[in-house]
């Protein structure tokens, strides 16, 4: 059982203001395998008064990106060299299975930080335009002190996603964990710490809702970035907007897959069942609404649930499972509750649909198969968040779009077809933020967020990096040319000679 008693607040171990604590519990074995303090709200004052000192006193928005990038990429290293323990500890915390997490939960992480490491040295930050009058350069500075809120799904990547692009634009940020998966933000923090970033620039306060809200109302805070249900989203963004604070809002989703009548379905599945059922279905992108062509539905489906019925589920610490428990008993109350509504509706269950016998303790449920689906059903325009899919029969191309398109999401989805010509057509068609054609995956170097209710803004590629930056134009008299390609003027503006040199 993993105990701390500190929170990392400013670069440093600090005794918390309360004396309250959270438990972590396992959604395998239902008990209790962590405890760290709960964060209050005098923590959170005392991560933003640190930030905002670091920020506006410190060194790091000063320095030069390759020096930003330098430590980014520090952070990296350590996450790496502890991958296989950092692994054990999210599938420990939030369940997902172990053989997944490396990859999905650690390298995920790693790789977006030294991708954002690596824009950092090739960013323009800085550059001279021709104007009207005389020369006018424009500035790309740091937002300024960031409010990170993350979520217990994938919290390492999802914070990654926030902390890269924070750091690299020079801004400090305060990371808010979910309280379900506190533990592998304190590996985090052993990181930052290892990599020796000035203090005040990463501080982390596990907290729950109530204390959230109050990072965003918070007046040091420049900019939150917030990732979690459309609900949450939509009050957060009510909460900047009354103070005309920014933010970044990667929301819920309900993807939609599209088997196109040519689909090779046998060498779809090892691609597409993963994308649509990772993390035991408690992903955002996931692509749980399967659109099959009625001409080869029986066929799909019966390939689809033998493939199912095969998973192995159990243990998240076993590297033989494939799909393990909910993160808690709530979550599982709320897929099974989904699960109800759907046999309710009349939709036919082909696989699944309860808790898996063999199995006594832990938050499981089984996979399952909805067929004979109508895309009005709840099952099909709400966000389960498990092991549910939903196979949605379609005549012809244009009822299958109509279909993908008729969601208030907009976050993910995919084509899966022998014409990758008609897939990468289709994908112009589909109000969404990302799509795929016969592959599933998330890019670095593209932006990613979703259309509609999914979301406002982008995170990832040089998207997500504007998104931490404010742009300032400075006016300057006819026949001066700044020393902006280099020199003095690009330190201050956050870019140093050969990062500019790189961006040219």
């Amino acid at each position: 059982m993993q105990v701390h008693d500190r929170l990392f607040i400013g670069g440093t171990w600090a005794a918390p203001a309360g004396s309250g604590t959270i438990d972590v519990i396992s959604p395998h074995s239902e008990e209790v395998v962590g405890r760290v303090p709960e964060g209050t709200t005098a923590d959170l004052d005392a991560a933003v008064a640190a930030a905002r000192e670091a920020f506006d006193h410190g060194p790091w928005p000063r320095l030069s990106p390759a020096e930003r990038a330098d430590a980014i990429g520090r952070v990296a290293a350590v996450l790496n060299r502890r991958a296989e323990e950092v692994a054990n500890t999210v599938s420990t915390e939030m369940g997902c299975p172990v053989s997944w997490a490396l990859f999905g939960q650690v390298y995920a992480a790693t790789f977006a930080l030294d991708y954002f490491a690596s824009l950092a040295r090739a960013y323009t930050f800085s550059e001279v335009r021709a104007g009207m009058m005389g020369p006018a350069l424009v500035r790309r500075l740091p937002v300024g002190v960031v409010g990170a809120i993350v979520p217990w799904n994938v919290p390492l990547y999802v914070t990654a996603l926030k902390l890269g692009p924070a750091l690299a634009s020079g801004s400090t940020i305060v990371i808010k964990p979910a309280p379900e998966t506190p533990l592998s933000a304190w590996l985090l923090a052993e990181a930052v710490e290892e990599a020796g970033l000035p203090p005040g620039v990463v501080s982390i306060v596990p907290a729950h809702r109530e204390v959230a809200e109050h990072l965003v109302r918070h007046p040091g805070v420049d900019k939150i970035s917030f990732t979690g249900s459309t609900a949450a989203g939509r009050r957060i963004a009510s909460l900047c907007g009354e103070r005309l604070a920014r933010c970044t809002l990667e929301l819920g989703g309900k993807s939609a897959a599209l088997l196109l009548p040519d689909v090779d379905i046998e060498a779809a599945l090892p691609a597409l069942l993963p994308a649509s059922l990772m993390n035991n279905g408690q992903a955002c992108v996931a692509q749980t609404r399967w659109l099959a062509p009625r001409e080869r539905y029986d066929e799909i489906v019966e390939a689809l649930v033998a493939k199912v019925a095969a998973m192995k589920v159990g243990d998240p610490l076993d590297p033989a499972t494939e799909v393990g428990p909910l993160v808690a008993a709530r979550q599982r109350d709320r897929v099974e509750g989904y699960i109800a509504a759907g046999r309710e509706a009349g939709a036919k269950v082909a696989l699944g649909g309860g808790r898996p016998a063999e199995l006594e303790r832990g938050f499981y449920v089984e996979p399952t198969v909805f067929t004979e689906v109508d895309n009005a059903m709840r099952i099909a325009q709400e966000e389960i968040f498990g092991p549910v899919l939903s196979v949605i029969p379609y005549s012809g191309v244009e009822e299958a779009v109509a279909i993908a398109n008729d969601s208030r999401y907009g976050l993910s989805g995919s084509v899966w077809t022998a014409d990758l010509d008609a897939g990468l057509d289709i994908s112009a068609r589909i109000r969404t933020g990302t799509f795929n054609v016969n592959t599933f995956m998330l890019e670095n170097s593209a932006p990613f967020g979703g259309f509609k209710e999914s979301g406002l803004g982008r995170e990832l590629g040089p998207e997500g990096l504007s998104a931490y930056l404010e742009y300032q134009t400075v006016n300057l008299p006819a026949g001066w040319t700044p020393p902006a390609a280099g020199g003095a003027e690009a330190q201050e503006a956050g870019q140093g000679a050969e990062a500019q040199e790189a961006g040219q």
